[in-house]
């Protein structure tokens, strides 16, 4: 297993999910891990780099096939395997590669630890996916979760000088009516954890991912590191994690 002091250390905007992680995938036994929407491998091939065997389920090809070359140049190829399907048909979708001979999930179909992370903003129904999913986790087995957070949108659209779709999202209506595609959703942490809590799962505390990363221009100058550090220092703080780009938490599967 690579030591995960070797591993580059993660952009500042998804610090706080590794810090969650931390925990979980280091200092343990390999881990079969599931990632559900994991399209081109950033926590995938990180993960198969500290001996976990990762499976992807992603709707999109292209994604996937990125994903495998990222692997193959990490000298992972042999711990990830990608699978196109969707995350709301996830046992269908797991037992179809399976009986195939692809892509199969581990004995008996369930995972250690199976990762969620901007799906339940784009899929036909979050309660649904969300148990299909909590579905193929073992018992004691761990979901990490990452949404939009309503609040950091709605603060986001001012700071970019849009009052009048800031309003809209406050007020939970679709901020560019019209549009060929449906609105994202976003959510507050009452209605994340009564999601998780929905699907069975028993959830962790909730943090703040992305406080102040995405707030900053690319030419703001400021130190990566630094900048990681107080997002590591404010993702479990209120207020600042309340008006988050994102939303994450670790639920266990009783």
């Amino acid at each position: 297993m690579t030591d995960p002091a070797a591993l580059a250390q993660p952009p500042a905007r998804t610090a706080a999910i590794w810090a969650a992680l931390d925990p979980v995938v280091t200092a343990r036994p390999p881990l079969r891990v599931l990632d559900v929407g994991g399209g081109s491998g950033m926590f995938a091939v990180p993960l198969a780099q500290l001996g976990h065997d990762v499976t992807v389920v992603d709707p999109s090809a292209d994604a996937l096939a990125t994903l495998h070359r990222r692997a193959d140049t990490a000298g992972v190829g042999s711990r990830v395997r990608g699978v196109q399907g969707d995350g709301d048909r996830m046992h269908a979708v797991l037992g179809h590669t399976a009986s195939a001979g692809a892509g199969a999930p581990p004995a008996g179909g369930l995972f250690d630890l199976v990762l969620c992370h901007s799906v339940l903003e784009v899929v036909d129904d979050p309660v649904s996916t969300l148990r299909e999913i909590a579905g193929v986790l073992r018992p004691g087995g761990q979901l990490s979760i990452a949404t939009a957070n309503r609040a950091g949108a709605v603060l986001a659209r001012a700071v970019s000088g849009h009052p009048v779709e800031a309003r809209a999202l406050l007020e939970g209506t679709d901020p560019a009516p019209g549009r060929a595609h449906p609105v994202r959703r976003r959510f507050s942490p009452v209605e994340l954890l009564d999601l998780v809590a929905g699907a069975g799962l028993q959830p962790g505390e909730w943090r703040g991912v992305s406080v102040v990363a995405d707030l900053l221009s690319a030419s703001s100058g400021a130190d990566p590191a630094a900048v990681r550090n107080l997002e590591l220092a404010l993702a479990g703080a209120s207020p600042y994690r309340d008006v988050a780009t994102g939303l994450h938490v670790l639920a266990t599967r009783p």
